[in-house]
């Protein structure tokens, strides 16, 4: 459906003082079908030229990889646990001021590095996505009371997201204090719907919330995700439209009624203006991530998967270059191999819609009625730098036993990533034989290696069938040399975390990366099961942190450039 494209799309001012910015990082096999998989050999591979941001495109892995990485066996511990050649630096936590007013917020997932300027990659904008609150925490909220408009308030502000002003000097990365471009985008600021129609009848919400995932557009914008929006205002029934009891609500609509169709978006941030806005196109879910590819003739392709169980796949194909606004919305269906067009005009949806924008708000109940194909939990997805395939992380079906998840690979018709058919398999399956569970969050390297990060939930962490892999944790699969296709531990989480948006510079010498919820299965704030990353007696606090050292050198830019 084509729609009119509102200013803030690129399409309507396609020369931005961003243009500089990189395009945004692209979430049981033997050895040996592994790399058939990958499409290559033992021999090396070419880069996929617009895929990868801080690397040639013709760079040539080389064919065997001088360090060995040692494995970091499942931990336990109330600690960042990281395997011999890594390296971690604490860059900022929760509540630490990043201004004169504003503080950094709570529950830091997704992570997006952009240089200010190309020729000095070693000072940008930080973006970090801030999901969840736990008001024991942020408001210091006593469960046996009714919360307080100034509770309520101090918890809107620690969601959203932060922009930080960001160097590296002398090996250490630090966030330049009280920078004017230091700013927070949270649950208070009103942010404008991408859509020529009302939603719920309003032309702007209030607030971004459930921030998880996200991507990075080709001009250099945040997409930042939201992701479990109905424990904030809760959720109307698709159907009935009456209100859903969904188990988790923190109450904030007892002092702000605001409408539940005003959340479950894809929001566009201009991280050097805080400028914000709603893509109602993208449809409304649980969204985990947006990513983008941009096609030859500068129109986007949009994946994004909607984080809950039997829900579903989705594709956004722009009709207009550049643009968030115009195109149509479709849904996978696995069984076919199809792309299932999301529109009013189709006889499945007509009868039930009233609109395209009615169609897009109850979006879960329109791919449904579209045969779209139920999956174990859509999380992260990112497009293969080297083969152009897409790997969506399915983190599990519990209700279903799926416990351990996947990571699914769609391979798009003749490699196109606007075909409108497909083929799948799965790429790896969790267990304990490849030594993963749950995967989460995906990240490729300059040399085209995956990185992916685990989401067991905090109450089953190190609990049957949970047991053998101990903590969340961060984990790489070599793509050549000796280690090629092992799945291998290099990172454990403290205790109740999970470790999030995985990111890397530039150069790939360093990889920014969440610690989100330490200890947040703690039974009350009297016994805690965190206290990371303080110790002694602290309140445990969500913080990002920098991984570097000797294993990420030898995968950097660097490295691939010399192997060339």
């Amino acid at each position: 459906m084509r729609k009119t494209s509102l200013p803030f799309d690129r399409a309507s001012h396609p020369s931005q003082e961003e243009s500089n910015a990189p395009a945004r990082r692209t979430g049981a096999l033997d050895r040996r079908t592994f790399l058939e998989f990958l499409g290559i050999g033992t021999v090396g591979f070419v880069l996929v030229p617009g895929l990868f941001s801080g690397c040639k495109p013709e760079a040539v892995a080389p064919k065997t990889t001088p360090y060995r990485i040692t494995p970091l066996l499942p931990k336990a511990s109330d600690a960042l646990e990281l395997a011999p050649g890594l390296n971690s630096q604490l860059l900022i936590r929760w509540n630490d001021p990043i201004n004169a007013t504003e503080r950094f917020g709570f529950n830091n997932d997704f992570i997006c590095y952009i240089p200010l300027d190309a020729s000095v990659p070693e000072e940008g904008l930080l973006w970090v996505n801030h999901e969840s609150v736990d008001p024991r925490f942020v408001s210091n909220w006593d469960e046996l009371r009714p919360k307080t408009r100034e509770q309520v308030t101090e918890e809107q502000l620690a969601v959203g997201g932060s922009i930080l002003r960001v160097r590296k000097e002398d090996g250490q990365w630090q966030v330049l204090a009280n920078d004017p471009m230091n700013r927070r985008v949270h649950g208070r600021t009103v942010i404008p719907f991408n859509w020529p129609h009302p939603i719920a009848g309003a032309t702007a919400a209030v607030g971004t919330l459930a921030n998880c995932s996200g991507g990075l557009t080709p001009w250099g914008h945040i997409l930042t995700c939201e992701e479990n929006y109905d424990q904030f205002y809760g959720e109307n029934d698709p159907v009935s439209g009456l209100r859903q009891d969904i188990g988790v609500d923190q109450g904030w609509h007892t002092y702000d009624p605001f409408p539940p169709e005003h959340y479950g978006w894809v929001v566009e941030v201009n991280p050097r203006t805080g400028e914000a806005q709603k893509h109602i196109a993208l449809g409304r879910c649980a969204h985990e991530c947006a990513t983008i590819h941009e096609l030859p003739d500068a129109r986007l392709v949009v994946y994004t998967g909607d984080d809950a169980n039997d829900e579903h796949l989705y594709k956004f194909i722009s009709s207009v270059p550049g643009s968030l606004s115009e195109g149509t919305l479709y849904a996978a269906n696995l069984d076919k191999g199809i792309w299932e067009p999301i529109i009013h005009e189709r006889p499945e949806l007509r009868s039930d819609f009233a609109d395209q924008t009615d169609v897009l708000i109850r979006l879960r109940y329109a791919a449904k009625k579209v045969n779209a194909t139920p999956l174990d939990r859509p999380e992260d997805i990112e497009i293969d730098p080297v083969t152009g395939n897409v790997l969506v992380a399915l983190t599990n079906n519990l209700p279903k036993g799926n416990y351990y998840g996947s990571i699914l690979k769609i391979m798009e018709e003749n490699g196109r990533h606007d075909a409108l058919r497909f083929k799948h398999e799965t790429y790896l399956a969790g267990g304990e034989e490849t030594g993963f569970a749950c995967p989460d969050n995906m990240a490729f390297d300059p040399q085209g290696n995956l990185w992916f990060t685990s989401d067991i939930s905090g109450s089953k962490t190190n609990k049957e069938p949970y047991t053998a892999f101990g903590n969340n944790g961060l984990y790489v699969v070599p793509r050549h040399g000796e280690q090629a296709g092992q799945v291998i531990q290099v990172a454990s989480a403290p205790h109740g975390a999970e470790l999030t948006g995985p990111w890397f510079s530039p150069d790939g010498r360093s990889l920014f990366l969440s610690v989100q919820h330490p200890g947040e299965n703690s039974p009350s704030m009297a016994t805690l099961s965190s206290h990371w990353p303080d110790g002694g007696d602290s309140m445990p606090r969500p913080s990002v942190v920098v991984l570097s050292g000797q294993l990420l050198d030898q995968f950097s830019a660097t490295a691939t450039e010399k192997a060339g």
